[in-house]
């Protein structure tokens, strides 16, 4: 007897899985000056520590979505749960830097597992509208996530909880989704036009999906450089961190919830380079602004990144459909690559400016104010580049007919 698809649970179940993501994005975002404290750690190794966590979210990812058509959604996820769970522990009881490299590429292995078979199960669960409109729900919960684990941190962090509490808050959305997932039929894929990997890969090495490929290596680091770095950097300003990081992810996932008539008064393109450019003053605006104005710089960056991964994941959907879900993986998981690659280069950025403020005869607070605001000033070069690519792009596909349904891509 063939087991009933309980749609419903699958997809709660989905949305505690990228809960459990964004809370290990944001609360890890939140105890980073903890950890440096602690372990005695420099800016570069933090962000080699960072950079574990982008590192394995790609390729478990792309792994995932290579081998989701023949092992399925539960094997993927019980990989997930293994590894949320294997992370969040390690990271506990981490005695120095080798044990948070660690458990921070597990973590990220559980991230990437969760992008891989949650994103198929959904379009495969649902169909027409109410499959965009479900997977738009979904990726909500990313920036919703991060707004929640950022307060959280806030909160504990002031009430002088210790990181590893903080850590163990994790695990709540994480027994939740095993819980609903467990025992639970997974639905089989009805779209078979694009299973097949060779197809895939053909519809791949085209210029379009290349140029995309290229774009989201910066779109990514433009969105998670200066979200990943705003409790060090901006810990000096006279704003609140969290709180910032809280304000960016909040109407990251407003924006994205209204997405579907913005795509249609402006098309992807128009998108993506407004966004490029919106990005570009935000982190302009974060490197030169203090006290109550970062969070109006907060507000610009988020409306310049709210939508960039969704729609460059949506544009390769729809402009390169045979590309299939592999196509949409390669792209998300290039972006995460990219984001564990600068890491370390910005922390090395924060250092280096470290030592030239000090140099200057800087001291204290305001060495590390005109250290992180030199750090992000450099930052601005990845929207920059943006700019320019999207605004040939926007002028090539003018000819071609505009994207006019909401991206329903990853983060």
């Amino acid at each position: 007897m063939t087991q009933t698809i309980n749609s419903d649970r699958l997809f709660n179940a989905s949305c505690f899985a990228l809960i459990t993501t964004a809370f290990s994005f944001s609360i890890r975002a939140g105890i980073l000056p903890q950890l440096g404290v602690e372990f005695n750690l420099t800016a570069e190794q933090l962000g080699f520590i960072n950079s574990m966590f982008f590192a394995g979210f790609p390729l478990s990812m792309i792994i995932g979505g290579l081998v989701y058509h023949s092992v399925g959604p539960r094997i993927i996820m019980q990989v997930a749960l293994v590894c949320h769970i294997i992370g969040i522990l390690l990271t506990i009881y981490a005695g120095g830097y080798t044990g948070l490299l660690v458990s921070t590429f597990f973590i990220g292995i559980g991230n990437g597992c969760t992008e891989a078979a949650c994103n198929p199960m959904i379009a495969d669960t649902y169909d027409g509208l109410k499959m965009n409109k479900m997977l738009n729900r979904f990726h909500m919960w990313f920036p919703g996530g991060i707004v929640v684990g950022s307060l959280i941190s806030k909160f504990m962090t002031d009430a002088n909880l210790g990181w590893q509490a903080q850590i163990w808050v994790i695990m709540i959305p994480t027994v939740i989704y095993a819980f609903l997932f467990w025992g639970q039929a997974f639905p089989k894929p009805h779209i078979a036009g694009v299973t097949s990997i060779g197809e895939n890969l053909k519809a791949m090495a085209t210029p379009l999906f290349i140029f995309i490929f290229a774009c989201m290596a910066l779109t990514a680091i433009s969105e998670f450089g200066p979200q990943q770095w705003t409790g060090l950097i901006m810990s000096k300003s006279g704003a609140s961190p969290m709180l910032i990081l809280a304000l960016v992810t909040g109407l990251m996932a407003l924006i994205r919830f209204f997405a579907a008539p913005i795509v249609k008064v402006l098309g992807a393109t128009g998108i993506l380079w407004g966004s490029s450019i919106l990005a570009a003053i935000g982190i302009y605006l974060f490197s030169t602004v203090t006290g109550g104005a970062a969070y109006a710089a907060a507000v610009i960056f988020a409306m310049g990144v709210g939508l960039f991964w969704p729609t460059m994941i949506g544009f390769i959907a729809q402009n390169v459909p045979l590309s299939g879900a592999l196509g949409m993986s390669i792209v998300g998981g290039v972006g995460m690559f990219s984001t564990a690659i600068w890491q370390p280069v910005i922390g090395r950025w924060l250092d280096d400016a470290k030592a030239e403020k000090i140099a200057a005869g800087l001291t204290g607070d305001e060495m590390e104010l005109a250290a992180g605001q030199a750090t992000l000033s450099t930052m601005i070069i990845f929207p920059a580049i943006l700019i320019v690519a999207f605004g040939i792009l926007f002028f090539w596909m003018k000819g071609r007919p505009a994207t006019t349904t909401a991206a329903a891509g990853a983060h």
